[in-house]
């Protein structure tokens, strides 16, 4: 089986968030239970495509509208992934220092229209399609409905989706740039009277998955206007729990740790990797540390993190950690928080400091609004390190509230208070310290690796060739 997954993003090549980490890893574990698993995605201007060589495996010009355009298709030289990896190289629009931006429709229409123009060319085409977000949701449109690609129509396609609330609209204005279509099917392209990317993707794609079956059914009732859409698809809906990649997050070889160690030397590894980052960041080894890693926006409930942080600080002896950047005003209110003592946040993303403060970390704060899935809790429960969530999404199916005979600390709503009282819950418990390092034991042996998901994925992929 021939599965072909087409992202905007993929870790290590490009990352924005856990859409790369998906991508990158979940080919990877299909490829070793028998299924072809290969990615397709832009070609940007990162550090990756610096240091790694690319063939040219193909070259045509595609039309976005009247506007001709010259594009290739490069190969990945190496083969350290564990699965092909191929390029769209629009130098004029995808070439860039950045995956988003504030005008991305012509960019990834682009990306689209090349990725479809290439399978034609294919004497062996994909068993099945994979597609991942809006940036690729008009895939299953243009296979099912534009002309140009009829030959593809009864190829399978898959949608999954990472995250509704961006769903990629544009104005009818522009359906001009999409390759000619029956105009008597405009309608699976609007939503709400616009273009929508991800409504047109869940329309027409054989299926759709989401991230987690919790989010999968949340979005039937909040899902930032498609919420009928997903009750009215609901019979090809089905949520499939992210995995992460155990090769890459593991603190036994972790190339990033200062001291690696496992289930039996968790005391001494985690010991030695809350020393390094207390030493780093000027806060005190004796205290529990709690840390947040992640963007800065509304949804991971980041701009209550300055007035709960000094509440929590002011009525609890605790030490907290930040790493993340984003929303500008809550960046400005964490620096001036730096003047409290316990306190510290580095502003801006570094990925050898995530795997270190997952090692180094007591607890990892989570008190997301939004979280289809969620791959930070599960890195923690990795690590030792017990995650502090609000109990939706995926971090409610993927954490147990202590008191539930879990392992984790579990609030409902977002709120000042809430975080708040999850922290004091949490230090109690770190406070009775036989019961929280047996919980920090036991974190170890969860399982959320690839390979369960993977299956799942397997099992939809089989029932949908014909």
């Amino acid at each position: 089986m021939n599965v072909l997954h087409i992202s905007a993003e993929c870790y290590p090549i490009a990352k924005v968030g856990g859409l790369a980490d998906v991508v990158g890893s979940l080919p990877k574990y299909q490829q070793r239970i028998g299924v072809n698993g290969n990615v397709v995605m832009p070609y940007y201007d990162t550090v990756f495509s610096q240091n790694n060589a690319f063939k040219s495996i193909y070259k045509n010009t595609l039309l976005l509208g009247e506007r001709v355009i010259n594009f290739k298709i490069l190969k990945l030289e190496n083969t350290n992934l564990g699965y092909d990896l191929f390029c769209v190289d629009v130098p004029e629009l995808l070439f860039k220092d950045y995956v988003y931006s504030s005008d991305d429709t012509e960019r990834f229409l682009a990306f689209q229209i090349a990725t479809l123009d290439w399978i034609l060319s294919l004497k062996q085409k994909p068993n099945l399609i994979h597609t991942h977000d809006h940036h690729t949701g008009l895939i299953p449109f243009m296979m099912s409905q534009s002309f140009k690609y009829k030959s593809l129509k009864n190829i399978p396609t898959v949608i999954s989706i990472h995250n509704a609330q961006y769903q990629g609209w544009f104005s009818h204005e522009k359906s001009h740039l999409i390759p000619s279509f029956d105009s008597e099917n405009a309608g699976l392209l609007d939503w709400d009277g616009v273009i929508n990317s991800l409504a047109a993707g869940v329309k027409c794609a054989w299926s759709v998955t989401t991230v987690s079956p919790s989010y999968m059914e949340e979005l039937k009732q909040k899902a930032n206007g498609l919420e009928n859409l997903f009750s009215h698809e609901d019979t090809k809906c089905l949520g499939i729990l992210n995995g992460i990649d155990w090769n890459v997050w593991n603190p036994e070889t972790d190339p990033y740790l200062h001291k690696n160690y496992s289930k039996t030397s968790l005391i001494s590894g985690k010991k030695a990797a809350k020393k390094w980052l207390c030493n780093e960041f000027g806060l005190e080894v004796s205290k529990p540390l709690f840390t947040f890693i992640g963007r800065l926006v509304h949804e991971k409930g980041s701009d209550l993190f300055p007035a709960a942080f000094e509440k929590a600080l002011n009525e609890n002896d605790i030490s907290i950690l930040l790493l993340g950047s984003g929303d500008k005003e809550t960046e400005t209110q964490l620096e001036t928080l730096k003047s409290l003592k316990n306190f510290n946040a580095f502003i801006g993303y570094d990925e050898s400091l995530s795997h270190r403060i997952y090692a180094g970390a007591d607890f990892l704060l989570m008190p997301s609004r939004v979280e289809p899935c969620g791959l930070n809790q599960m890195y923690a429960l990795r690590y030792g390190t017990i995650p502090v969530v609000n109990a939706i999404g995926g971090l409610k199916d993927t954490v147990i509230d202590v008191d539930n005979k879990g392992f984790g600390i579990c609030h409902d709503g977002v709120t000042v208070e809430k975080i708040v009282h999850a922290i004091e819950r949490a230090n109690t418990l770190y406070l009775d310290q036989k019961k929280y390092k047996q919980i920090s034991k036991k974190l170890m042996s969860i399982d959320h690796s690839w390979d369960h998901s993977a299956q799942e994925y397997v099992n939809l992929y089989q029932s949908l060739i014909l």
